[in-house]
């Protein structure tokens, strides 16, 4: 959404609901009725519902105006080619449903955006640096790679024990910053492999990846218009990287434009006997992702 709304100059606004998710102590039983929601009121004005992606809807009108949505949970943001469209649907709402009117979009879901007039660029640098301070590493000396090249991971190597629920935090912490930072995508997804019974290997590989995102802790993307704008793919794997089941590890990055706005890093699910066959099946899977 970000993607579209930089390559045609369009401004992206937020609402929030009012008075979502009140919560409180309760002592008496009590019965409740689902309102009536805003999906409902999406279906009856003429937007369409994205089949793949249900929090995101389409608006189209003949003379080839255009308004997106994207609903998540109490957060609305939309977009639009047609001002005078998208202030008569941010009007109802805010109407219709009690929804604050928060202007341009600065801040949605931990991830801060800035809307400037080459481009939006968008990153999450408040939130990794709390998570820095979090596990004591807001003074840790930075490196230049997330992972160690020299650096062979495996279970059981009896290193050290390391509390499982400390260490799943910490993954668990380190893995929401991969929306924008997909340079940290293929060591989150090592050290998840090690959750259940992690020692000191694999905190120090943990560790590593937080000491690399102190040295890049206001990077993001950036979009911007460009005059190729179109959708392009990239897939490579290694193999038998995965030292105790010797599976090889699938990437995939897709570009609109000059920017990446989908990417993925998984062990494969099957054992492939050569590097042709590993990368036969990275192809495949970035293949049923683009369509």
């Amino acid at each position: 959404m970000i993607s579209l709304a930089a390559q045609h100059k369009c401004q992206i606004y937020q609402l929030d609901v009012k008075s979502a998710f009140l919560n409180d102590f309760l002592e008496e039983e009590i019965y409740i009725e689902q309102p009536s929601g805003i999906d409902q009121y999406f279906h009856d004005n003429g937007f369409e519902k994205c089949p793949y992606e249900h929090a995101l809807y389409l608006k189209k009108e003949a003379d080839r105006s255009m308004l997106l949505a994207c609903l998540y949970v109490d957060d609305l943001i939309f977009t639009g080619n047609n001002p005078a469209m998208f202030n008569d649907f941010k009007r109802i709402m805010v109407q219709g449903f009690e929804m604050a009117d928060i202007g341009l979009m600065a801040h949605f879901l931990g991830i801060e955006v800035a809307q400037r007039k080459d481009g939006i660029f968008f990153s999450q640098s408040g939130y990794t640096k709390e998570i820095l301070k979090r596990y004591g590493m807001e003074n840790c000396i930075p490196v230049n790679t997330h992972v160690d090249s020299g650096v062979e991971l495996r279970k059981g190597t009896k290193t050290g024990d390391v509390d499982p629920t400390y260490f799943k935090s910490l993954v668990g912490s380190l893995r929401y910053p991969t929306c924008t930072k997909p340079d940290i995508l293929y060591g989150v997804g090592l050290i998840s492999r090690y959750m259940e019974t992690p020692d000191q290997s694999h905190l120090y590989a943990a560790k590593r990846i937080l000491r690399y995102i102190k040295g890049t802790v206001d990077d993001g993307l950036f979009n911007k218009p460009t005059d190729n704008f179109s959708l392009v793919g990239y897939s490579d794997s290694d193999w038998g990287r995965d030292l105790d089941e010797w599976k090889s590890t699938t990437g995939f990055t897709f570009f609109m434009g000059d920017t990446a706005f989908t990417w993925s890093s998984k062990k494969q699910a099957i054992v492939t006997l050569s590097t042709c066959e590993a990368e036969y099946v990275a192809a495949n899977s970035a293949l049923c992702h683009a369509i």
